[in-house]
């Protein structure tokens, strides 16, 4: 059989029961446990043998802690370790973390605070959708949803502006389309850029027996629970690192707040900043989430949570939508295209033509060239005697 699932689902750091549950319900596929590890033997597939050598997994670790990945604990990157194909346990990443990130560990401490009870009734019951600001002082603006139930990231987005309600409305169809329905409940802050999000939400699931509250709820954002707690991880494990780099930036006297500022910050970090979002959604979606004393919340990974709910006693709530109404949804929306405004972009590029400088995929390089684009732009725009 093809065994391309069972290896994408091995590498996820699934357990063998958690593979055969989501073969069952994603694939139709049923396999005995038996079987199974059969098929991991035959493939070379183990999960305590052929680990890799350690001073991989060290390179791969002091790697990440060039960037954001210095916010993650053993935890974080062990989970980001096995996604990205090396086989390794917790207590060696706990060690190496040790040697190579010891001020790291001991800055990391626990905080324990007394949880509001959260009760949801099953996948798709209610997305918590809101905006993130932490970066929009630098230009950035973040956006994400989260499913209720499984905890699983419906989107995550960085762009120029987190305050377009047709943008938001964009990332909003996308997940529906890409579900397969809506939820039967959207939980929404009382803002402007969340109002077309509430009549799509209202229009995708009219029904003559159902109140229009029903379907969208509307709070401050301190009481959008589920959304402002993933918002500390997003926060640990990656901005806190963007904020540093920017406000460094700042202090060297390299970013002053202007419009120019902040459209080269775009430039230069969206793109970046917008892959690491892409890997925290994929490495929360895939980790464990560890059970909690007094909480009604199921505990497990969030996209099993969320893709197999009849394992954890609950129901999925999507809503099925109708194509021709998607339609109508998408034409009052906005999508992503440049990452700053088309004239600075266009006046970028020019430069960076005229004067061989490239785009990389190293943070620090990325600084140099927001320094050479501010001042070539700058020294432009000063007059001339």
């Amino acid at each position: 059989m093809n065994c391309e699932h069972i290896k994408q689902y091995f590498d996820r750091g699934y357990t063998n029961d958690e593979i055969l549950a989501v073969l069952a319900e994603r694939h139709g596929i049923a396999l005995s446990k038996r079987s199974l590890e059969r098929i991991l033997s035959k493939n070379k597939l183990w999960r305590r043998k052929n680990k890799t050598d350690v001073a991989e997994v060290a390179a791969f670790i002091e790697q990440q802690l060039q960037t954001s990945g210095q916010c993650h604990g053993y935890r974080w990157m062990h989970q980001k370790c096995w996604l990205n194909g090396i086989i390794t346990d917790r207590e060696t990443v706990r060690v190496l973390l040790r040697l190579l990130d010891g001020e790291g560990v001991d800055l990391r401490s626990r905080n324990r605070l007394r949880r509001r009870v959260y009760h949801n009734r099953g996948p798709n019951f209610v997305w918590h959708i809101d905006g993130y600001d932490k970066l929009k002082p630098f230009g950035i603006g973040i956006s994400g949803c989260i499913d209720g139930f499984s905890r699983s990231m419906m989107w995550l987005e960085a762009y120029k502006t987190n305050s377009d309600p047709r943008l938001i409305a964009g990332y909003f169809v996308d997940a529906v389309i890409n579900a397969g329905g809506c939820p039967a409940r959207v939980r929404l802050d009382l803002g402007t850029e969340n109002v077309h999000v509430a009549e799509m939400q209202r229009f995708l699931t009219f029904s003559e027996d159902r109140p229009e509250t029903d379907r969208v709820t509307f709070g401050p954002s301190s009481g959008n629970q589920r959304i402002e707690r993933w918002w500390l991880t997003l926060r640990s494990e990656c901005v806190q690192f963007w904020i540093d780099l920017f406000d460094k930036l700042r202090e060297d006297g390299h970013f002053a707040d202007t419009f120019l500022d902040k459209s080269l910050v775009q430039f230069c970090f969206l793109n970046k900043i917008q892959e690491e979002l892409d890997d925290i959604v994929f490495a929360w979606n895939n980790h464990r989430i560890r059970p909690v004393h007094n909480s009604r919340s199921p505990h497990g990974r969030p996209s099993i949570m969320y893709a197999v709910s009849h394992l954890y006693g609950a129901t999925d709530h999507l809503h099925p939508v109708c194509l021709e109404k998607v339609q109508v949804c998408l034409e009052e929306c906005v999508f992503k295209d440049f990452p700053c405004e088309e004239d600075i972009f266009n006046i970028c590029v020019d430069l960076m033509s005229e004067h061989d400088l490239n785009l990389t995929n190293d943070v620090f390089a990325e600084v140099d060239l927001y320094i050479s684009l501010r001042e070539l732009i700058n020294s432009e725009l000063e007059p001339h005697n």
